[in-house]
């Protein structure tokens, strides 16, 4: 796969030419992450160009966190962690995303107390542990069912 669309994800996003897209959301775009070693890990990226959080209106600002919330919850619908963590920080990527990322029982003790950007730094880039059709399509598929029915039943 050609990895261009990863130097602009919002702008391939709303080309049609991100393949990490799970479902367009009122606020942006709800991916799931390019790696997996806590399944489920998913981005939403916000389709505004603001670079921080308090740069969005408040009413967006309002729809972008209730948007993340409800990706939360869909991946616990569709993994069940025991929990899962929100986090935004726009130190690599200037535009404001965050990062959802379901935390589970077979963790380490001492991994499971920090953030999941605190995982061994080869976590980032294994190929094992890469996002793959093959090997995460069916999680995929449970996280946007779930996002989608979420959604529906709650409109924005």
């Amino acid at each position: 796969m050609n990895d261009e669309w990863k130097k602009d994800r919002v702008g391939a996003a709303q080309r049609g030419e991100n393949p990490m897209v799970l479902a367009r959301m009122p606020s942006g775009y709800a991916c799931i992450g390019d790696t997996q070693f806590l399944p489920g890990y998913c981005v939403l990226n916000s389709d505004s160009r603001a670079d921080h959080l308090s740069d969005l209106p408040l009413k967006e600002r309002t729809q972008f966190l209730i948007d993340m919330s409800v990706l939360g919850e869909a991946i616990m619908q569709a993994c069940a962690p025991l929990r899962v963590n929100y986090s935004i920080y726009g130190n690599t990527d200037h535009y404001v995303h965050a990062h959802v990322t379901p935390r589970y029982a077979w963790e380490d003790d001492s991994a499971v107390k920090l953030p999941h950007w605190r995982y061994p730094l080869d976590s980032w880039s294994r190929p094992d542990l890469a996002y793959s059709d093959a090997q995460h399509g069916e999680l995929r598929e449970r996280i946007r069912a779930a996002l989608v029915e979420l959604m529906a039943a709650n409109p924005s």
